[in-house]
């Protein structure tokens, strides 16, 4: 699904109908281009924003009540967002925009709790992926079985974190 085609996401919703979700997982995701300071523009930010940070919050609000009241949301989003991690400057438009996840994953994180929703929200790792590289420093499996560990250990006492893929908090 394209996630800000907003015409598939109401497709989605009717198409799911009658149908109950236990786990959202929003895992769309870009960089956009590698533009340094002196180099970023209105129209690539926005792109990248639209994406990484409007879109899970939509799918989220569309799909909220298909889920199961102990259902549970991850938000996929990185440590390069980050503010007290970031040691190194530049990547202003990707650190921004899961910077910005954060904050929508932790207010979803306090307006959901009501219902039973635990909202994650998972730095997958730097991943041996097309986006990570070659010389990332683990695999898709070792991303994937530790992100399904903490789902698994998520609660509505512990929603709203920012979560590496092994477990571990990270600092906002």
């Amino acid at each position: 699904m394209d996630v800000i085609n907003t015409a598939q996401l109401t497709n989605l919703k009717y198409t799911l109908q009658g149908q109950r979700i236990d786990l959202l997982i929003n895992n769309a995701g870009m960089y956009g281009e590698r533009l340094s300071f002196g180099e970023v523009t209105e129209q690539e930010w926005m792109k990248v924003l639209r994406v990484n940070t409007v879109a899970p919050l939509l799918v989220v609000q569309e799909l909220v009540d298909l889920m199961a009241d102990d259902g549970k949301v991850l938000l996929m989003t990185s440590k390069m967002g980050s503010i007290e991690d970031n040691t190194s400057g530049g990547s202003y438009i990707y650190r921004s925009s899961k910077a910005a996840l954060n904050a929508v994953g932790k207010s979803l994180a306090h307006d959901l709790s009501g219902r039973g929703i635990s909202v994650a929200i998972c730095h997958p790792g730097w991943v041996q992926t097309d986006m990570g590289g070659p010389n990332a420093l683990i695999t898709t499996e070792t991303s994937i079985h530790g992100l399904r560990e903490v789902m698994e250990q998520l609660t509505v006492d512990t929603s709203g974190q920012f979560f590496s893929y092994d477990g571990s908090t990270i600092s906002w």
